[in-house]
This record gives structure tokens, C-alpha cells and sequence, in this order.
């Protein structure tokens, strides 16, 4: 059996051909935990050679890249993009006709595709005013598409999660499980929300995506850019670019940037980018 070292660059070099998620050095510790646990998943008999030999040749691949995905979210994680959404994107299509289409690009276990659709339906009540939307989310792991569609998150008395200007009884229904020793609550999105998300598969390092150009109105891309090479970034970023409309938004992660689109944008916030014109 190959040394560690050997099977972790071995397992970086398949995650980048089937994902272009690139792995940093220090992942020595995650990687081998996350073998363990792949060749647990897939009732794999032979060694951990053998399995990478049967990814390679199309075997498992899914839950290969089920188990080397990252899925770290929270319901309004960096709520300022959301309070831009409810201020000044959404206002725009209050009682217009227009729908406004909007694209989660790693919607993960669907903590910020609900937070989108919150935002939405919080927004008509506050302006007393109906806006048509809907949101496309989509992620490479196929496991937590399903966990987002299913809509049943743990939820903490204690959480700060939420914003002050959204209230959780409202968009979920609560339930609690009790044992002698715990007391578990769960909150389950409700049918209003749920039918305004569709959740599929799309892998952002595909040479295409299956949307129409300039389609959509807003695009989350948030905190996954991360997770690839800086060249990678600026292809995701250009591929996405091209399926946003003139005057649209685009907000990215704390730590993300928009590379080569500089110039084709305004920057009016904390990453928050205004589509000025299309890239050549």
C-alpha cells in the first residue's frame, strides 16, 4: 500500500480533475479522516489503493467528492448582504410583473438559499407589495442537496443565526424531541419557502453551466471561491458573470474578489458588485 503522503497528493490530484477544488498542504489530518470515513460510506472491502483505482476509473465517484466536500453555513451568515438585498435589490421589483431571478451558486445544506427566500417574503410584508421570485441553488454534493430539501435544521435557543428583522416562527414550524436526558428542537422550513428554492446539481468547475446568458438578477458566490486555485477563481468568476443581467448583483465572500471583472463592475458595498457592462 502506497505511503500516506502519496495517497493524500494522489487524492488532491482527483479532487482537482473531478471538482478543481485544490486542497492546501495542511490537509494531511482531513484527508485521511475523510478516507476513513469514504471507504465506511461505500462498504469498500479491499485497501484505500484500490478504492482511489476505482474513482479513477468511475467507480464512486459521487461519494467521493460527497466526502471531500466542505459544507461549513449558517442561516444570514454576513447578514449585510441580505439587508442589501431587502434595502435596494428587491424594492426594484415590487409590484413591477418582473420576476426577479436569483442564483445561490453553493447553496451547501440551504441555510443561504432560505435566508434569500426569508428576505424576499419579509421584504413584500414591508412594503405591503408582491414580488415574483425565484431562486436556482445548486451544489457539487449531492448529500446535502437532499438535506436542503428536505428543510429540517437543529436549532440553538441561544442562536444568534437570525437577524432582528426576521422572526423564525414565521418561516418554520418548530419541533422538539425530547429523551430522559436531551432536549432537541428542530425547526422545518415552511411550504411558502420551500417552493420558492429548486435545488440541484451543478459543479461551478464546468466549462459551461445550464443557464441562459444574462439571466439572472442576483448571484450568491460566496465563501467557495476559496477553495480553488486563484486561476480557477477567475474562470468560475467570468462563467458567472455571463449568466448575471446589466444592472445585476453579485455578492461574493468576505475574503473573495472579482479578478479580472474589475473593471466591469461597480463596487457599491462590502462585495457587493453592480454589473455595469458584459465582459469581452
Amino acid at each position: 500500500m502506497a505511503s500516506d503522503r502519496v495517497l493524500h497528493e494522489r487524492v488532491k490530484k482527483i479532487l482537482y480533475s473531478l471538482t478543481g477544488i485544490t486542497l492546501a498542504e495542511n490537509k494531511d489530518i482531513m484527508i485521511a479522516n475523510r478516507l476513513h470515513k469514504l471507504k465506511r460510506d461505500t462498504k469498500y472491502t479491499g485497501d484505500i489503493d484500490h478504492l482511489l483505482d476505482a474513482i479513477e476509473e468511475g467507480s464512486f465517484t459521487m461519494e467521493f467528492i460527497n466526502s471531500f466536500t466542505t459544507n461549513k453555513t449558517h442561516f444570514f451568515r454576513e447578514e449585510f448582504h441580505f439587508t442589501d438585498l431587502r434595502d435596494r435589490v428587491l424594492p426594484q421589483f415590487a409590484n413591477s410583473g418582473r420576476d426577479v431571478k436569483m442564483y445561490c451558486s453553493a447553496s451547501s445544506t440551504g441555510e443561504e438559499p432560505y435566508s434569500m427566500a426569508m428576505t424576499v417574503l419579509e421584504t413584500q410584508d414591508l412594503l405591503n407589495s408582491r414580488i415574483n421570485a425565484s431562486i436556482i441553488a445548486t451544489d457539487i454534493d449531492t448529500n446535502v442537496l437532499q438535506y436542503a430539501a428536505n428543510g429540517v435544521y437543529r436549532y440553538a435557543k441561544s442562536s444568534k443565526e437570525f437577524p432582528n428583522w426576521i422572526k423564525p416562527p414565521k418561516f418554520f414550524k418548530r419541533r422538539v424531541n425530547k429523551t430522559l436526558t436531551t432536549e432537541e428542537i428542530l425547526i422545518k422550513v415552511k411550504p411558502e419557502l420551500q417552493k420558492m428554492v429548486t435545488f440541484q446539481v451543478n459543479n461551478l468547475n464546468d466549462s459551461s453551466y445550464p443557464f441562459q446568458k444574462d439571466y439572472f438578477d442576483v448571484i450568491f458566490c460566496r465563501n467557495v471561491l476559496i477553495y480553488f486555485s486563484s486561476e480557477d477563481q477567475n474562470k468560475i468568476l467570468k462563467r458567472l458573470f455571463s449568466h448575471l443581467k446589466i444592472g445585476g448583483t453579485l455578492y461574493l465572500g468576505h475574503s473573495e474578489n472579482p479578478h479580472d471583472l474589475v473593471n466591469y463592475v461597480d463596487r457599491i458595498g462590502q462585495n457587493i458588485f453592480i454589473k455595469k457592462k458584459e465582459y469581452n
